[in-house]
């Protein structure tokens, strides 16, 4: 596995509905079509609406593949997919194998994997990660918002109706749509994020892994030519190996050169910082539950909603 220097692009795909099914530019259904169209399988996390969790699966189909896209903002579980993984490679000797998430579970694997000998039959890409809340405040999030309203059958964090700049976050249960903005907005305040994630080594630009992957933010700013509303993905080519890959998905890519400093986001540089009400959150998350959390944290104040309304009129973004 050779190291390179940190090689940076600004990218989408080509197909305009699968740009609009994606949570940023589209980079993780380019990769994962790859190995999906050669026969090859991806391990990677997807949504149970059983259980309400994140899992890690082993992918064989695009199908699957499509039930494991777009940004889930809660923290996935491994289980047992590297052993999985690996005896899936044992069984396929010809075969390769794609290993997609955060960057504390894809430099696990990298390590798990190398230890095995496999590393040459896997491509490993991680993605630009802001924090992991607890597990269990979604899960008891979902069965409170289920006990009034009926069963969760999607959920997106992402839908991009208003664009990528202002994606809209809801679940479906039966024909309606329930908007989860109050849960967006407790996991971006960080009050919720595990202890870990505020200590984070792998929030920078030097990574071990072949590709990383995210939301290239400010590209309207920084590259306003390549801008696109309906979104941008960012790619870093860390290794030999992120380069072929790099090179086997271009065709089907918009795409062109950055650097660090275009991309500049705060997880490239450094964790997530505490919240100064992180103490305060979790007691009341002890005295209140998940439903008074929710209305006190994840309630966009008064204030706030008549300086949004003003400024959309006048023509202006307010942005937290």
């Amino acid at each position: 596995m050779t190291k390179i220097q940190t090689q940076v692009y600004a990218g989408r795909v080509k197909d305009r509905d699968t740009l609009r099914a994606s949570s940023s530019g589209g980079a993780f259904t380019a990769i994962s079509d790859l190995f999906l169209e050669s026969g090859d399988a991806i391990a990677t996390a997807v949504h149970n609406y059983q259980t309400h969790t994140m899992e890690f699966q082993l992918i064989l189909s695009k199908k699957e593949r499509n039930a494991a896209r777009g940004s889930k903002y809660m923290q996935s579980k491994p289980g047992k997919i590297f052993q999985i993984a690996e005896e899936w490679l044992c069984q396929n000797p010809e075969k390769k194998l794609l290993f997609v998430g955060v960057g504390c579970q894809a430099d696990g694997f990298r390590r798990f994997i190398e230890t095995k000998g496999l590393r040459e039959r896997v491509f490993i890409v991680d993605i630009i990660c802001h924090g992991s809340p607890s597990p269990k405040l979604w899960k008891e999030y979902a069965v409170s918002l289920e006990k009034r309203k009926g069963k969760i059958t999607y959920l997106t964090f992402k839908d991009k109706r208003n664009g990528w700049k202002t994606p809209t976050a809801f679940v479906r249960i039966g024909e309606e749509e329930v908007m989860i903005g109050d849960y967006v907005r407790v996991f971006y305040n960080n009050c919720a994020l595990r202890p870990s994630c505020h200590e984070c080594p792998y929030a920078t630009a030097k990574r071990k892994t072949d590709m990383t992957i995210g939301d290239f933010w400010h590209i309207e700013e920084t590259i306003p030519d390549f801008y696109d509303p309906n979104g941008n993905s960012l790619l870093l080519i860390h290794t030999d190996r992120g380069e072929q890959l790099f090179d086997s998905i271009k065709d089907n890519l918009d795409y062109c050169l950055s650097d660090t400093k275009q991309c500049w986001q705060k997880n490239l540089e450094a964790p997530t910082p505490v919240s100064e009400r992180r103490h305060e959150f979790w007691m009341d998350y002890q005295r209140g539950g998940i439903d008074f959390i929710m209305k006190k944290y994840g309630t966009t104040p008064l204030r706030n909603k008549i300086m949004n309304k003003l400024l959309r009129i006048m023509g202006g973004v307010h942005r937290k």
